[in-house]
């Protein structure tokens, strides 16, 4: 027979964990709407993420400066988190590794050089 007694401080610890997550969910909107800062008007509904207003058609042309940054940022971020390994492990791989993230960077250089020169950094 199990003792269920063990699963008391288990169960007691759930109460509270479920208990402190809707407390932080729905105290700050219950507070919002009590102190009147729930007030939608035209700036707050305005567009915030994408800089630029809905469009009705969905053929029209747009700028798509904002969204070859992003690209890029993630891109090179990604390619940034392969130096700690690198950095970790190059004691074992030894010159054969450090040639070979050199490498690496230099094809990273290029690439961002490639990207300044044709002007996909310029914010205008």
């Amino acid at each position: 027979m199990v003792d269920l007694e063990q699963y008391l401080p288990i169960l007691i610890f759930l109460f509270i964990a479920v208990g402190l997550s809707a407390l932080f969910v729905f105290l700050p909107m219950g507070v919002s709407r009590l102190t009147g800062a729930h007030k939608p008007n035209a700036e707050k509904n305005s567009e915030y993420e994408c800089g630029f207003p809905a469009f009705e058609d969905s053929r029209s042309q747009f700028d798509v400066k904002f969204y070859l940054v992003a690209i890029s940022f993630l891109l090179f971020d990604l390619e940034a988190s392969f130096l700690f390994p690198w950095a970790v492990s190059l004691q074992f791989t030894g010159w054969e590794g450090w040639i070979g993230m050199m490498i690496f960077l230099g094809i990273l250089a290029v690439g961002l050089a490639y990207e300044w020169k044709m002007g996909a950094l310029d914010w205008e």
